[in-house]
């Protein structure tokens, strides 16, 4: 009996493992191409698509329902209406919850994505989401700083929400480049491989220190 259940358990172990190995190749070369593609709306629908079917695909890993929860709040801003923007964050919403279960706990990286997703949520009607939603943005990423001070993603959020605020609430260019630049030295300081390790979001940081130095000319 002792050696049938070590059996199953080597067996199960090895599904897992080889589980981790089928997703990770395909899940780095989506994710990738979902993040860099910019202008081209179709092609970065369908690349996130393409994380949905991967989530689909392995429902006991969390890594590929964070992916494609995160890619659910991205997609949010291409939309112009109100009503699939919104569909959007509800699949988003869900995602990350099953990530979550997967995890059996939330982690700094759930919270930033928690963040992202209420600021989309927010985004869709800033004027009367504001209270709510801005209100959940900072509380997730308090909590993700809370957990882990040293992830970039944190003040690249942070830098985000900043820069896209105007001057009279607190926010522009100047009150942006701080998490900016703390991100910026926190990314070079990572050196991950795995998807199951997030290390996403240099190539936004890049972008937005090159629209600070623009604005700062």
């Amino acid at each position: 009996m002792r050696k049938i259940t070590l059996l199953l358990c080597l067996l199960l172990a090895g599904w897992s493992v080889q589980a981790q190995t089928d997703y990770q190749d395909v899940l780095q070369k989506t994710f990738t191409q979902f993040d860099t593609t910019f202008a081209d709306f179709s092609a970065k629908t369908n690349a996130g698509n393409k994380l949905v079917l991967i989530a689909k695909k392995f429902p006991e890993a969390w890594a590929p329902q964070y992916y494609a929860a995160y890619s659910r709040a991205q997609l949010s801003y291409f939309e112009k209406d109100e009503a699939k923007r919104d569909a959007y964050l509800d699949e988003g919403d869900g995602y990350l919850a099953d990530a979550v279960h997967l995890l059996g706990k939330e982690t700094d990286e759930t919270h930033v994505v928690a963040a992202i997703l209420a600021n989309a949520r927010m985004a869709v009607k800033p004027q009367a989401r504001y209270a709510k939603y801005g209100k959940i943005f900072e509380e997730q990423l308090a909590s993700a700083k809370e957990m882990n001070p040293d992830n970039p993603r944190i003040y690249l959020q942070h830098g985000i929400s900043k820069f896209y605020t105007p001057k009279m609430f607190g926010g522009g260019v100047k009150a942006a480049s701080p998490y900016f630049q703390k991100a910026k030295e926190l990314f070079e300081k990572e050196n991950r491989t795995s998807m199951d390790e997030p290390h996403w979001g240099k190539l936004t940081n890049d972008y937005f220190l090159a629209k600070v130095a623009e604005e700062e000319k």
